[in-house]
């Protein structure tokens, strides 16, 4: 390989890494936005002309916090959004990806919980030199429910672990993050 080659192999390669980092991260903000609540997170993974489907919920991406945000408030006190095994096709300035998702939710009486396996298959689209979802399709793969009553008793709320909140007063939001600001506690 010529020197010209090897240069314009590690062009490629960079190019790669970074769409693949800035998909990576767009798909990452876009789980914070669901368990912080936070309206501009969700709202900016998405194209303007974007949707995302949740079963028969069908919404355009500048309306799907206001809907997601709603039914996550509804059934749940608490929840986190964990994306794991994630594979992505990129094709020019087109990328399919399969992110698994395991979502913990920490029912309104805080003493059950729900797991939920699943996907999210998107197209992301590169736009204006950004990476965001033109279209999120989600599956349900199992639903498990169990007993999270742990969170009330006096063993765990001695152990003095922060409580996530669903708005900007959680810790996450702390910058730069110090001890010096006291969390809400369970």
């Amino acid at each position: 390989m010529s020197e010209e080659q090897g240069l314009e192999k590690l062009r490629r390669d960079i190019q790669y890494l970074m769409d693949r980092t800035a998909i990576l991260d767009c798909i990452a903000r876009h789980a914070r936005g669901h368990d912080r609540h936070d309206t501009d997170l969700l709202t900016g993974a998405y194209h303007e002309d974007g949707i995302d489907e949740h079963g028969h919920a069908i919404n355009p991406g500048p309306r799907y916090a206001q809907w997601a945000n709603a039914q996550h408030a509804a059934g749940a006190h608490l929840h986190t959004h964990n994306i794991t095994t994630h594979s992505c096709d990129i094709a020019g300035d087109t990328a399919h990806c399969e992110s698994y998702v395991l979502v913990m939710l920490l029912n309104t009486d805080q003493k059950s919980a729900r797991i939920i396996s699943g996907r999210y298959l998107d197209r992301l689209e590169k736009r204006n030199g950004e990476w965001k979802i033109a279209l999120r399709r989600t599956t349900v793969d199992a639903l498990l429910s169990g007993d999270a009553s742990i969170l009330k008793t006096p063993y765990f709320a001695q152990l003095g672990y922060t409580k996530g909140l669903r708005d900007k007063r959680d810790v996450s939001y702390q910058r730069p993050l110090s001890l010096e600001q006291t969390p809400e506690r369970w």
